[in-house]
């Protein structure tokens, strides 16, 4: 680390109960370089002080709302504040508390999506850019050694001219009406479908923009234009819980994208499959540590992580050799220890690593975001819309 120390955070959300919140933590902490400090881990001031108990923080620094540890933490000594706040809250808080974050100068580790419109969107990138900070988003499927392998084959030309894009991400936790149960036994289902706390989407802006996030990492393809057909099977919710979209990307690849969280049976398949004129490619979430590659005038082939001819990319965000599985924490973990180095080294005065920028940003935010209000404008109608989007700097 340029500082010479370990990068210090605050987390708003993951309070007791919070299934994401742990994982941000542990995936914080993999590498040794990150220190949580400071919390305010819930609304309910009670909560946010057990919750900093069973983490064994510093009582004086686990506060009742973020707004008071934003104002005491930047009152602190250089060398004691926190470096950044890490937002791991239900999605209609991301963007109060990344302002104020922002505006009180600490760089920023948000969930997805970003916010809950385009506006609160852009909003975000004007400040980043007016107060030089960096903004990380979790996008943590990004961080798998094996998805940059596979974006280095289409950037290096590989697959040859990219033609389709198939992106899946089936779940069937949501196959029933789980809402009912009651905010503490379905604290989840509860509030991702509930829209004042969700947003518009429930299936494409929890699991459809990491599907579309995914297809524009590996292959640099921006939308143009798409078609959606969205649907609420479960009797009582509010917000759709399966969608099926037609993409065109600009520059003339089509695609689809599908996602579901009332497909029985399945649990996190995430996957992809590029096709391009010279080769294809498919990578599946649930068995992360291999990489199809397919050919029409040859064998198949297998790349496995950890393996010495993968890229120099793919080798760095590997921790452990071949044969040993890496997975959802490790990947989670590359986009935390690539933003603490890149804070580091801001604090510093100094430039990143080659490798350590590559994070979702404030912009990918944006693009997903507006991915997400378009798919439920075209579901609506159902009929084309275009989509293309350039976020501000």
């Amino acid at each position: 680390m340029p500082l010479g120390r370990k990068v210090r955070y605050g987390m708003v959300g993951g309070g007791p109960g919070a299934f994401i919140g742990e994982v941000h933590r542990k995936a914080a902490a993999l590498d040794g370089e990150i220190e949580l400090v400071a919390g305010a881990f819930s609304s309910d001031p009670n909560k946010s002080r057990q919750q900093g108990e069973e983490l064994f923080l510093d009582p004086s620094r686990v506060y009742g709302s973020y707004q008071e540890m934003i104002d005491k933490e930047n009152r602190l000594p250089d060398g004691e504040r926190i470096d950044f706040v890490s937002i791991v809250t239900p999605n209609y808080v991301h963007h109060p508390v990344a302002k104020a974050a922002i505006e009180a100068g600490f760089h920023v580790v948000c969930d997805k999506p970003m916010t809950l419109t385009v506006e609160e969107a852009e909003d975000l990138c004007r400040l980043v850019n007016e107060h030089d900070v960096v903004f990380a988003l979790t996008h943590n499927y990004t961080g798998y050694p094996m998805v940059k392998q596979a974006r280095e084959l289409v950037q290096n030309g590989e697959l040859g001219e990219i033609r389709k894009v198939v992106v899946e991400y089936p779940q069937g936790w949501l196959a029933e009406f789980l809402e009912d149960l009651g905010e503490e036994e379905a604290k989840q289902a509860v509030w991702r479908t509930d829209p004042q706390r969700a947003g518009v989407s429930s299936c494409i802006g929890d699991i459809g923009s990491h599907a579309e996030n995914l297809a524009r990492y590996i292959t640099g393809l921006e939308l143009e234009e798409i078609c959606a057909d969205l649907t609420t099977f479960v009797q009582g919710r509010l917000l759709e819980d399966d969608g099926n979209i037609l993409v065109g990307f600009q520059g003339g690849a089509r695609g689809i994208l599908h996602a579901s969280q009332i497909s029985v049976g399945e649990e996190n398949d995430l996957n992809i499959r590029v096709y391009g004129t010279k080769a294809s490619l498919r990578w599946r979430q649930e068995e992360p540590n291999y990489l199809q590659l397919k050919f029409s005038d040859g064998p198949e082939q297998v790349y496995k992580r950890g393996n010495d001819y993968l890229s120099e990319v793919t080798q760095h965000f590997t921790r452990i050799p071949f044969g040993h599985p890496e997975a959802f924490i490790e990947a989670f973990a590359n986009i935390y220890i690539n933003a603490a180095r890149t804070i580091s080294a801001k604090l510093a005065g100094e430039e990143p690593g080659q490798f350590d920028t590559d994070f979702p940003t404030v912009q990918d935010g944006a693009v997903g975001v507006h991915f997400i209000h378009k798919a439920v404008e075209s579901g609506q109608v159902r009929a084309w819309v275009d989509a293309s989007y350039t976020p501000p700097e």
